[in-house]
């Protein structure tokens, strides 16, 4: 697919970008979600100022992404032990066969 141009605004500054045209639908999620957490911020701090509350956001986003991957760690450990367990009872198995 082809790159196309948008504009993108987060906390009241456009961006232009260019994208693309798989990725739009996302990154236009992603600039409402920033503009939402924003908007919580304002109201729940009563911040004001725009590079606090974008602060704020990349602080709240990289903590979400490093908890993930440290899920994703632990699940991908957990499966791999339960492969192990189960080629071992199967390898148990097929000697005493």
């Amino acid at each position: 697919m082809g790159e196309i141009s948008i504009k993108i605004n987060i906390a009241d500054r456009v961006y232009p970008l260019k994208v693309n045209m798989e990725e739009e639908e996302i990154i236009r999620r992603a600039a409402k979600l920033i503009n939402d957490r924003i908007k919580e911020y304002q109201e729940l701090y009563a911040v004001r100022d725009k590079q606090d509350l974008l602060s704020m956001c990349v602080l709240h986003y990289a903590t979400s992404s490093l908890k993930a991957d440290v899920k994703v760690q632990v699940e991908d450990t957990e499966v791999a032990e339960k492969v192990y367990q189960l080629d071992h009872i199967l390898a148990e198995f097929f000697s005493k066969q």
